[in-house]
């Protein structure tokens, strides 16, 4: 397994709007940030020639499966490890052969802002004979505390309890547009895909 370990100082922090178990009318935030694998770059597909794009000249397709992530809280920082599965199959069962696939693990700020990237990878053995082959990769990325904490009277909007005879009681905090700003403002996700070149992303694309 290959393991990438990088440290996000900045802030960083995911909305989870929810009703509570006791009380549906009651708002829950989390400050981990989340984890998606983004559009267009959980697959990756290796031809021969590599100018081809016929069905026929496909080598290889690989995949990335099993994304999971969880959140140790400690007193200063929270650390989010990230880890998932990278499956693949060739065309031909030939001999032994090693690939090594490269893999970024990047922090957005807000959906559409990238404000770090790493870059990793995962070597896939495929044995001798065989068609398909299967490596586990992994991430860690952690947050100061105070960098996930929303302003004080922003946050006392999402969390307050709602009563069901109040006039707001369903409304949902984000449709304050202050709320909504700041939420936005703070909000991160570690996004993990495959480093494509502009070829392999734009075949993505148009599959």
């Amino acid at each position: 397994m290959t393991k990438a370990i990088f440290l996000i100082g900045l802030a960083a922090t995911t909305l989870a709007l929810a009703g509570c178990n006791q009380n549906p009318l009651k708002v829950q935030r989390s400050a981990c940030p989340a984890v998606a694998i983004p559009t267009h770059l959980g697959q990756l597909t290796r031809f021969d020639p590599p100018q081809s794009r016929n069905a026929d000249a496909i080598e290889m397709t690989a995949q990335i499966t099993d994304l999971s992530s969880t959140c140790v809280e400690g007193a200063e920082y929270l650390s989010k490890d990230v880890s998932f599965t990278v499956t693949a199959q060739r065309r031909q069962a030939g001999p032994a052969k090693e690939v090594y696939l490269p893999i970024f693990v990047a922090l957005a700020q807000g959906g559409n802002v990238l404000v770090s990237k790493q870059l990793t990878g995962v070597m896939l053995a495929f044995p001798e004979g065989q068609l398909r082959a299967e490596a586990r990769g992994g991430a860690r990325a952690q947050v100061h505390r105070s960098a996930v904490t929303l302003p004080p009277e922003i946050q006392a909007r999402i969390t307050r309890e709602r009563k069901a005879d109040e006039p707001d009681a369903l409304i949902d905090p984000l449709a304050d547009p202050q709320v909504r700003a700041a939420v936005r403002a703070a909000s991160f996700e570690v996004l993990v895909g495959f480093q494509l070149d502009d070829a392999s992303l734009a075949y993505n694309i148009g599959k």
